[in-house]
């Protein structure tokens, strides 16, 4: 390897080396099962994903206190997946039965 090359390999591997390190989205699962969700509260970042699985044979939603986001109905063995975007509201409840809750916290 002659000089020059030598300069631009290392010049190119400095510049690789400087480059921000991008922190991958993390998936999170929320069971529904025994009439209420599991875990119940749990930390996640933007960018994460938060997939909610019924497993009960009643029909429940994840929707959030304020109505910004709702999975919709969900039948046993269906999921829905929802993306967290900063400032969303983290609380969130059963459309069909009221008294189960769940929270998120954004980190």
């Amino acid at each position: 390897m002659n000089r020059r090359d030598f300069f631009k390999t290392a010049i190119v591997t400095s510049a690789a080396l400087a480059l921000p390190k991008v922190a991958s989205a993390a998936t999170h699962q929320v069971s529904i099962q025994g009439m209420k969700f599991s875990p119940a509260n749990i930390a996640v970042a933007p960018g994460d994903v938060i997939v909610f699985t019924n497993m009960d044979s009643a029909p429940h939603t994840a929707t959030a206190n304020n109505g910004s986001w709702d999975t919709g109905r969900l039948n046993r063995g269906e999921s829905a997946q929802l993306q967290v975007t900063a400032g969303m509201d983290g609380n969130y409840f059963c459309a069909f039965h009221r008294n189960m809750k769940g929270s998120f916290t954004i980190a």
